[in-house]
């Protein structure tokens, strides 16, 4: 895996969130992929349930903006820094992340496992 692919893998899912488009953001995981959104929650496994996650999660955010850094690829594993703004419908509060996470992709640049470890910040409007 090369820092370029996991570049434009990472910048694909940042405009799949920032567009609140589930399509998008389902179209970078292989058939058989896992999304584990935090180390205790199980991994979601296969594309209908990302999907699923993802038609549900972003309905509530506004005005997402999402940032990242490749940190480090080693053998087939990626390693990156990501940041993440967003307003909460309806309730207007505005909400920080920033997170770290791991990746690796296969051949065709599709995710086959995906974890990350993230933090809140939230502020009232």
């Amino acid at each position: 895996m090369r820092q370029e692919a996991v570049k434009s893998w990472l910048d694909a899912y940042g405009r799949a969130w920032e567009t609140r488009n589930p399509h998008a953001a389902v179209a970078l995981f292989a058939e058989g992929a896992t999304y584990q959104e935090t180390p205790f929650d199980a991994p979601l496994r296969g594309r209908d349930a990302i999907f699923d996650y993802w038609a549900a999660v972003p309905r509530l955010q506004d005005r997402v903006q999402f940032d990242h850094e490749v940190l480090a690829v080693i053998e087939d594993v990626a390693i990156a820094h990501w940041r993440a703004t967003f307003v909460r419908i309806p309730s207007g509060t505005r909400v920080g992340l920033d997170a770290i996470l791991t990746v690796r992709l296969d051949a065709e640049n599709r995710c086959q496992v995906f974890r990350e470890w993230w933090h809140r910040l939230e502020t009232e409007p």
